[in-house]
């Protein structure tokens, strides 16, 4: 008589179910690290997109599950003002660029100033013209991979507090007193994190649409590209897990918020009513988490994910010149 198998086969219909969402979750996975890598690293050539508005379903799925693919950027038009070129080094050895450019007035103090993912200091340089005019010195630094820094790689605001910290530093051994801090998008993340990870006491910081976590973020990307609700959880889930895989950093504690907490310093930050990309509850979030008692949020009810000053360069020069001339020693 035949033995008969303790074990029991499972149905070929069920079998072939388990398959596919192995299958599944393979692609899934190779989908969100190779998202992850093209997200975080520059390319040295270039590459025309065709706009988005023009693209149908299947060329926007393609773009989501290939990810985006960024040439690294390059500054051509320097400032009409007199500047210095200052260069910085990290603790690995890339070398940080950046413009130092003192007021034609005695100066009131000096404005560090730090941009977003994917542009460079020169994005910036309205803001700069601003904070000259009301008397500052300005210092406009590039983050590692971006402009004229070295570096093919960036890490959303993780390690590029290193940047934030050297600039400081090198204010500080110049001697100067007032120095306050502004960042526009993963700018605002990268002086919020510098602020909470190496105890920097800047006179004040102007903080612009900061993302309230690396998962908020990438959630914010599938919306662009036409997937929102149920869809951008999992994706940001993933992608925030190989970013830091990748990247060497844990993704999912990389969280704005958190930062805030530590931060004792006067804190403007400032929002756009239209941004699609930083949400209101995201904005609301940090603004309440800041440690600091002395903090205003102001809000650009026509303003997108953009610059503040160029939306209502009327608003943002009272707020922003108010802000700093309560502030400076």
């Amino acid at each position: 008589m035949e033995k008969i198998s303790s074990r029991r086969k499972l149905p070929p219909l069920l079998r072939w179910i388990i398959w596919v969402l192995i299958v599944q979750f393979v692609l899934i996975n190779i989908s969100a690290a190779l998202y992850a890598y093209k997200l975080t690293h520059f390319y040295t050539g270039s590459e025309q997109r065709e706009p988005m508005a023009r693209q149908n379903i299947f060329v926007k799925t393609w773009r989501l599950f290939t990810g985006p693919r960024y040439s690294k950027s390059f500054i051509t038009d320097p400032p009409t003002f007199s500047f210095d070129t200052v260069i910085l080094k990290t603790s690995k050895g890339i070398f940080i660029d950046a413009w130092y450019a003192r007021a034609d007035s005695l100066p009131k103090g000096t404005v560090l100033l730090f941009h977003g993912i994917t542009t460079t200091k020169a994005s910036l340089l309205s803001e700069a013209y601003e904070f000259r005019f009301q008397g500052y010195n300005i210092m406009m630094v590039d983050f590692r991979g971006h402009g004229n820094s070295g570096g093919t790689t960036t890490t959303m605001g993780v390690r590029e507090t290193e940047e934030v910290k050297l600039a400081y530093d090198y204010l500080v051994q110049q001697g100067e007193k007032n120095i306050f801090l502004y960042g526009s998008s993963m700018g605002a993340v990268a002086v919020i994190k510098a602020i909470a990870d190496y105890g920097l006491n800047p006179s004040g910081a102007i903080l612009e649409m900061p993302f309230a976590s690396l998962q908020s973020h990438l959630q914010a990307r599938a919306r662009l590209v036409g997937f929102s609700g149920f869809n951008e959880k999992p994706f940001g889930f993933l992608v925030t897990g190989w970013i830091g895989i990748e990247r060497g950093f844990n993704g999912y504690g990389h969280r704005t918020e958190k930062y805030a907490e530590k931060i004792t310093c006067p804190v403007l930050l400032q929002w756009g009513a239209l941004d699609n990309i930083v949400l209101k509850k995201e904005t609301d979030k940090i603004f309440n988490a800041i440690g600091s008692a002395d903090k205003k949020l102001v809000i650009y009810e026509q303003a997108g994910h953009g610059s503040m000053l160029q939306n209502n360069p009327g608003k943002w020069q009272v707020e922003v010149e108010g802000f700093l001339s309560v502030n400076k020693n």
